[in-house]
């Protein structure tokens, strides 16, 4: 029915149509909460970090000094005979000092960012090497540090970790 104006009021939705908005928003909502409680990173219990781990078999540790060295020597022939590029080489002594450490004395260097090593408090030489050398040439484009610093980093870590 028109008022006085001659127009009529705007029309109202029954009562029942906001008990259907509300369910809905209730369900929705429950839903999102029940979804962000069982997706939740800190629901599974972080391991406690293991020490490390003596190797696993007993071998002297001039025997695997050596033996890195040996490998050390073997990357750097093939550099030179012109087998391996410049980011090559890091990558691959990147993977030697850290391989090193690991059989040296149980470090998981392999697994490591530069970050966890600096936590860790590992030898400055590694830290050196994997900053100065390994880490530009293999993760900023178009940049190789010299691959023959790198081979003498390599080998300072093998030589001076204790």
């Amino acid at each position: 029915m028109p008022d006085g104006n001659g127009l009529y009021p705007p029309a109202q939705y029954g009562w029942g149509w906001l008990l259907v908005v509300l369910a809905v928003l209730i369900v929705g909502i429950t839903v999102a909460l029940l979804i962000a409680h069982f997706t939740r990173a800190d629901r599974v219990a972080a391991a406690p970090p293991l020490p490390p781990q003596p190797p696993a078999d007993p071998v002297f540790p001039d025997q695997i000094r050596a033996d890195y060295l040996h490998r050390l020597q073997l990357i750097e022939a093939e550099f030179r005979a012109g087998r391996l590029d410049g980011r090559e080489v890091n990558r691959r002594l990147s993977q030697l000092v850290r391989g090193f450490v690991h059989e040296y004395n149980g470090l998981e260097a392999p697994v490591m960012t530069l970050g966890d090593l600096v936590e860790r408090g590992v030898h400055p030489a590694l830290i050196d090497a994997i900053g100065r050398h390994y880490y530009p040439s293999l993760f900023r484009r178009n940049t190789v540090v010299d691959p023959i610093a790198g081979i003498n980093a390599a080998r300072t870590v093998v030589q001076v970790w204790n």
